[in-house]
């Protein structure tokens, strides 16, 4: 069950146009969508979740049209907003519970037995009796995951569900994306390069409400082999070098700056470097895409 999009666009009445004529046919399994804050990936998942309407285009789910028939996606939709509200003094036991009587799992024994595969299924059973208001930023994202699950979804969306998370929670939570993959369209929404990196077959860049590129990652580093190319250079050098070579990213190191260029021959005093998918965002977003593994008619962006 592919999810198409075709020519999805958004105006708010501010004037912003955060979707501009958006197509992508996304698989099952886990896809990343990449982008900066404030490029139009919440826009986008809001739509996808029946939370706010397109102003044109087209969404189908197999064979449900997603614009049209809200009811019947919202009943095959885990959704994991970027930001979630619990109540602070019940169990994870209690709430998820009252979830699924609001998904419509009424039968008591058979609820019962969701609760508790979902709990376990998230790491979160030996904590189901304590209070949400006592759970760590990753237990509270595990949480939301179960919550999303009821009702075996067949589409599922998380929105920036790593922000914030320390090392070892994202690797569990990270670890817990990738096994919900396996039976249904995962979207993964977010700005952080590694997590679309370590999880996704494919994946999309999107900025100021257009794609960039749409590809497979390794596809795409593969695409980027032999041009891109790494110096360090004191930090007032850097503007001569960015008037004068196509930089696409810079980092200091111990007070001096990194730069990566991407460019065909070699730059003087540059070393060639293997490719990254950071690499990739970054030369998409500079407009210097590769070849195959981009979509026609993306914009440069400055």
């Amino acid at each position: 069950m592919d999810l198409q999009i075709r020519s999805l666009s958004k105006t708010y009445d501010n004037g912003v146009q955060a979707l501009k004529n958006v197509s992508l046919t996304i698989p099952q399994g886990m896809y990343g969508l990449l982008g900066p804050n404030g490029a139009g990936k919440s826009t986008l998942m809001r739509t996808l979740a029946t939370l706010q309407e397109a102003d044109s285009g087209s969404v189908t789910l197999g064979e449900i049209d997603v614009l049209k028939e809200k009811d019947a996606v919202r009943r095959t939709l885990g959704y994991l907003p970027q930001e979630f509200g619990v109540y602070p003094k019940i169990s994870a036991e209690e709430l998820l519970d009252h979830f699924a009587v609001l998904k419509g799992l009424t039968n008591g024994r058979e609820r019962k037995e969701t609760v508790r595969a979902l709990l376990e299924q998230t790491n979160l059973y030996e904590h189901r009796k304590k209070k949400l208001g006592g759970f760590s930023g990753g237990m509270r994202q595990r949480f939301g995951i179960a919550v999303a699950l009821l009702g075996n979804p067949k589409l599922i969306i998380v929105d920036e569900p790593t922000a914030g998370l320390d090392p070892a929670e994202r690797v569990r939570f990270l670890n817990l994306l990738s096994e919900l993959g396996e039976n249904s369209v995962v979207i993964l929404s977010t700005h952080i390069v590694e997590d679309v990196s370590e999880l996704c077959r494919r994946m999309a860049i999107i900025n100021r409400g257009e794609i960039l590129l749409e590809a497979e990652p390794l596809s795409a580093i593969e695409e980027l082999k032999g041009r891109i190319w790494r110096r360090i250079v004191e930090k007032e050098q850097l503007a001569a070098f960015e008037s004068e070579l196509p930089v696409i990213s810079t980092r200091l190191l111990a007070g001096r700056t990194v730069l990566h260029v991407y460019a065909d021959a070699q730059p003087e005093g540059f070393d060639l470097v293997e490719p990254t998918l950071e690499d990739v965002y970054f030369a998409a977003m500079h407009g210097v895409h590769s070849g195959a593994a981009s979509l026609s008619g993306a914009e440069a962006v400055s």
